[in-house]
């Protein structure tokens, strides 16, 4: 955390843009005071600041991102915002964001974008800055003495942090699902037709073709991640696994489906526990009495 010791004050001010409103206060009449009158300079700020910022994590760090449960998730609503900015910048007014003048709007989205250009490709994502920014960016870093000595300071930490093996075990980016893909992909993707009960864009549940009981049906992610079998399960899938859960509790109360008095909720998880698709994939077995234990 940036941190500005004010002996004068008897005082510390923490974040960086507490301690870069105090210093364009304090030093209002030296250099460009980083407040232009055009209102999209605070505009860019307040968008990064609030919905940017609390997300950006989601290139380098575990779930969850502020409120967004998964990798995928959060990375789609950071180049949302990204391109809400984009919007907002008028090309070839000048250098800078608003124009002729520095603001706080560059010197507040110049280091996110330092991060944003080396980590978003390692989830294969290759044109995530939108044009007009990424034009601003790449001008910026190699004209600008004082953006260029940012540049170069953090890119050499990041490059740093690749050869630490930073993102070895990040999911997505390290970590890719490179196991074969099973039937239940073809019933996702409609080539297999299935009986399905219920789906969203997190899941699918449909009715099991060699049923254990009057009512079964089984609930997949539609999305597997690496999540081929329980034992795979981490803190990248916490949320997809209460989804499931969640899914199971409506399904299990469906008196339509056949369901009863409650239901029996299975994991198979690998050889020993039975699973015989490599997907994780839940059973709801209802509509009679079950017996313990199952065998």
């Amino acid at each position: 955390m940036p941190l500005l010791t004010c002996p004068d004050l008897n005082l510390h001010i923490a974040e960086s843009d507490t301690i870069a409103r105090y210093l364009c206060s304090k030093y209002a009449d030296r250099g460009p005071s980083f407040l232009p009158e055009d209102p999209r300079s605070n505009l860019i700020a307040r968008i990064h600041d609030i919905y940017i910022s609390p997300i950006q994590s989601c290139l380098y760090k575990y779930p969850p991102f502020a409120t967004f449960g998964t990798r995928k998730d959060a990375i789609a609503e950071l180049i949302k915002q990204l391109n809400i900015i984009e919007s907002h910048i008028v090309d070839g007014s000048g250098p800078f964001l608003c124009g002729q003048e520095v603001s706080l709007a560059d010197a507040t989205l110049f280091p996110t974008l330092i991060f944003i250009e080396h980590m978003l490709p390692k989830f294969d994502i290759e044109a995530g800055i939108p044009p007009k920014m990424a034009k601003w960016f790449a001008s910026l870093k190699v004209k600008d003495p004082d953006f260029k000595k940012v540049y170069d300071e953090i890119a050499d930490s990041l490059k740093q942090w690749d050869a630490s093996g930073r993102w070895d075990p990040i999911l997505g980016a390290g970590l890719r699902d490179t196991d074969p893909a099973t039937l239940f992909d073809k019933i996702i993707s409609g080539a297999i037709p299935a009986a399905i009960v219920k789906q969203d864009d997190k899941m699918m549940a449909f009715k099991d073709i060699n049923p254990a009981g009057p009512a079964h049906v089984l609930i997949i992610p539609k999305d597997r991640n690496g999540l081929t079998r329980l034992g795979k399960a981490s803190v990248e899938h916490k949320e997809i696994l209460g989804h499931l859960m969640v899914t199971a509790a409506e399904i299990s109360n469906d008196k339509s489906l056949g369901f009863g008095d409650g239901a029996r909720v299975v994991v198979n998880d690998g050889p020993d526990g039975g699973q015989e698709v490599m997907h994780l994939h839940v059973h709801v077995i209802g509509g009679r009495a079950m017996q313990w234990p199952p065998g």
